[in-house]
């Protein structure tokens, strides 16, 4: 029987788990304000995850245009802070 560390593990587990997703929304944020800066982090209300896309809501209007400029980055940021190609789109509410 081969010997798996715990990391190893949990990281089948996540990778074959139904919460998935949510796994991931809770780890997103987490390191959300590190990711986009200490403003966006203060005026998001909500980010998850469903299957490969980010849905950010906020209620401020100049912001929402701005993230919708900014979905590549976005997109981008997200994937480098979560070690994998999780996002391919964004969607801003």
């Amino acid at each position: 029987m081969s010997e798996v560390s715990i990391k190893e593990a949990m990281e089948q587990f996540i990778k074959q788990s139904k919460q998935r997703n949510g796994l991931r929304s809770v780890q997103l944020e987490a390191v959300w304000e590190e990711v986009m800066g200490v403003t966006i982090s203060k005026y998001t209300d909500k980010i998850s995850i469903v299957g490969q896309t980010l849905f950010i809501t906020t209620m401020v209007g100049p912001l929402k245009q701005e993230l919708h400029y900014q979905r590549a980055l976005i997109i981008q940021r997200v994937n480098e802070a979560m070690g994998e190609s999780l996002i391919k789109e964004v969607v801003i509410q």
